[in-house]
């Protein structure tokens, strides 16, 4: 593999600078900076399918889309720019039907924290990361549960896609009260996507799934933890057409 030397400094990282009174000072070239930004982006573990998605690129002017999807662009470049000290810890809960860019959004905004301000972040889709929990409880793993979770725990900024998407147990929500619960007492800032909306369990049938009734948040992660997201996140409603559909079904032309 071959690595590109920065034409700029000669791969020293620095750059000698000369001063109006002709005395000369080291500074630091651009390239270190774009090397720290790029090792953060690793670290951040996003995944290939979403390593493309940033704020500039997410579209919301396509034929139907709908007016939220501006809206939210513009509350997640607030967001950053607000980042950290307006922010105080507080993260975003993005809710949504299937395809309308919860997913987009989050990582361009893990991409926009990380290379403008300085912030590290990870990736975690809620699925996989409780997988990987339940596999830690085969004893030919070596990887133990707190193991698998202090990254998660101690994520700067945490994306943890797909709120909800595991089927609800006692075993489920315990995890994710752990989860939650670790990251708003450290005042860590947490950005959930979720395809159900943020409604406690509804009436006296909240045991009766979607047979009867569309699910809730509250049905997926329990009533409790719903409501600590709303101390920890602003809620950020997407609506709109599945874009995947729309736009970007698959094909072999």
């Amino acid at each position: 593999m071959t690595i590109e030397v920065c034409q700029k400094c000669e791969g020293s990282g620095l750059r000698i600078v000369r001063r109006d009174d002709g005395t000369q000072f080291a500074q630091e070239c651009s390239c270190r900076g774009e090397r720290r930004t790029a090792r953060r982006l690793a670290h951040a573990a996003i995944p290939r399918r979403y390593e493309h998605c940033t704020l500039d690129n997410y579209e919301t002017n396509f034929p139907s889309s709908h007016r939220s999807l501006q809206a939210g662009l513009l509350r997640a470049r607030k967001f950053v720019e607000s980042y950290p000290l307006e922010t105080d810890g507080t993260g975003l809960l993005l809710t949504g039907a299937i395809g309308v860019g919860k997913t987009h959004l989050a990582v361009g905004i893990l991409q926009a924290l990380v290379a403008e301000r300085g912030a590290t972040g990870l990736f975690c889709d809620y699925r996989d990361l409780l997988k990987q929990v339940q596999n830690s409880y085969n004893r030919q793993v070596a990887a133990t549960e707190l193991e698998i979770l202090a990254p998660v725990f101690e994520a700067e900024v945490l994306v943890l896609d797909e709120l909800g998407a595991s089927k609800p147990t006692d075993w489920v929500w315990d995890t994710v009260a752990h989860i939650l619960n670790t990251r708003y007492n450290d005042r860590r800032t947490t950005i959930i996507t979720t395809n159900y909306p943020n409604l406690p369990p509804l009436g006296a049938d909240a045991g009766i799934k979607a047979a009867v009734r569309e699910e809730t948040l509250g049905d997926r992660i329990g009533e409790r933890m719903r409501s600590r997201l709303q101390e920890m996140c602003v809620v950020v409603e997407m609506q709109g057409e599945d874009f995947r559909q729309k736009i970007k079904r698959a094909s072999f032309g």
